[in-house]
């Protein structure tokens, strides 16, 4: 559905345009952000390998394991159908560390396995449990401490000060992580009652 309502908008921006008489600035138009795009693809693929890397020297380092430890009573209150020591703990706590770390693309991989974990012990119903909404929810509102992406994008962009979203990043996270926290929690005790 999506596919054709991006395609709509595309067909009648180009018919608009060539109404208009626009159609050499719409040829430039898409030759120029087809440029563009290539070249943030270039930066983006550059710092994804490089803390995708880092984030495989933390698992080899033992650092990861060490950070998922200290997680354990956050997953233990936030996902009580989890079992201890099951296998969805760790990709759960992998993929919050990613995220917190600002590294979206790293925590994808542990989190697509997280919710693998949690269908499964879901019974792999077509209807998601709890703690798969909650993984979800936590997983969106995703707090970051450091935004590599947006610093990325801003540096790509020429910003003054790329790493001047920081402080801004961590408060609207906070915020949304806190928000969705409460959220999945008063769902789940409306829901026992």
């Amino acid at each position: 559905m999506l596919n054709k309502l991006w395609a709509g908008m595309i067909a009648v921006g180009i018919l608009y345009g060539a109404f208009q008489g626009k159609m050499p600035e719409i040829t430039n138009a898409a030759v120029d952000s087809s440029k563009e795009a290539i070249t943030l693809c270039i930066t983006m693929m550059g710092v994804m390998a490089l803390w995708v890397g880092l984030m495989e020297i933390a698992k080899g380092a033992g650092m990861i394991e060490g950070l998922s430890r200290k997680l354990r009573p956050f997953i233990r209150f936030f996902f009580p159908g989890v079992p201890k020591g099951h296998a969805a703990e760790g990709y759960i706590c992998t993929n919050i560390i990613a995220n917190v770390l600002g590294l979206g693309w790293a925590a994808t991989p542990a989190g697509l396995k997280a919710m693998e974990q949690l269908g499964e012990l879901n019974g792999n119903s077509k209807v998601a449990s709890n703690d798969m909404c909650n993984f979800l929810i936590l997983n969106i509102s995703s707090l970051q401490l450091i935004p590599m992406n947006v610093i990325a994008y801003r540096s790509q962009y020429g910003s003054v000060n790329p790493a001047g979203i920081v402080g801004a990043g961590i408060v609207a996270t906070c915020v949304s992580t806190g928000a969705g926290i409460l959220f999945c929690k008063w769902k789940d005790r409306r829901q026992r009652v």
